[in-house]
């Protein structure tokens, strides 16, 4: 006879990691900064979706009974959400593309230049260092005098590995997901983006910022794991 356990799948910090405090404390630091309308602060993040349809005509809901669907449902494909917000102005904004290589990637984040920070000097980008996300990306995409004007205008900020839950874009696309996609099957891209760009609206409608609140003499406290020990 064997008990079934119930396991709890988390982030685990690593131990004694030079690198991984390095990278941290640099994006504690930048979420520290006040704002700054010319310097101003992004995060993003992405994940993957599998796009399901119905193969049967749904039963609407009554006063009796909830909505009902077949259990049979039929595989649309796949698509990518990218998610990114200001955490101190408190907007957000979703796109979706039906993949996420370099070129989706540096495509989304010129437009969300273009759309937000024309004037800016310099955004610094938050966000982890998926292979996808780097300066060449924009040399992919575009002509190179373009690409350049791009990567010259973002200021990298790189989340740790396992240190994803330094992405306030994460904490986002979590939020998003639980509220707007779980338990849903959207079965073209055309319906995914019409309801993410509805909860974008409807959140960025009441959402004033992001308080974070761990900055780097908390972390020295709470995560001393992390840092290598040193003997006095």
């Amino acid at each position: 006879m064997t008990t079934k356990q119930k396991i709890q799948y988390w982030v685990i910090p690593p131990e004694a990691d030079a690198e991984f405090a390095a990278r941290m404390e640099e994006v504690l630091d930048v979420y520290h900064r006040p704002y700054d309308a010319a310097h101003p602060v992004l995060c993003m993040d992405e994940q993957p979706i599998q796009l399901l349809k119905e193969t049967r005509v749904k039963i609407e809901a009554t006063k009796d009974h909830p909505e009902r669907v077949d259990y049979e449902y039929e595989r649309g494909g796949t698509a990518c959400i990218f998610m990114f917000n200001e955490p101190l102005s408190g907007w957000r904004s979703v796109k979706v593309r039906r993949q996420r290589k370099k070129i989706d990637w540096a495509i989304e984040v010129a437009k969300i230049l273009d759309k937000h920070y024309p004037e800016c000097e310099q955004v610094t980008l938050v966000c982890d260092n998926l292979n996808t996300h780097t300066k060449g990306a924009f040399y992919e995409a575009f002509p190179a005098h373009i690409a350049r004007a791009y990567v010259k205008k973002i200021n990298f900020c790189y989340t740790p590995k396992h240190g994803s839950w330094l992405n306030i874009s994460e904490c986002e696309l979590s939020a998003m997901t639980r509220q707007c996609i779980f338990n849903r099957r959207l079965g073209t891209i055309k319906k995914l983006r019409k309801e993410v760009k509805a909860w974008a609206k409807k959140t960025n409608e009441k959402q004033r910022g992001v308080d974070w609140q761990m900055k780097v003499d908390d972390a020295r406290i709470k995560l001393k794991s992390i840092y290598p020990n040193f003997k006095s």
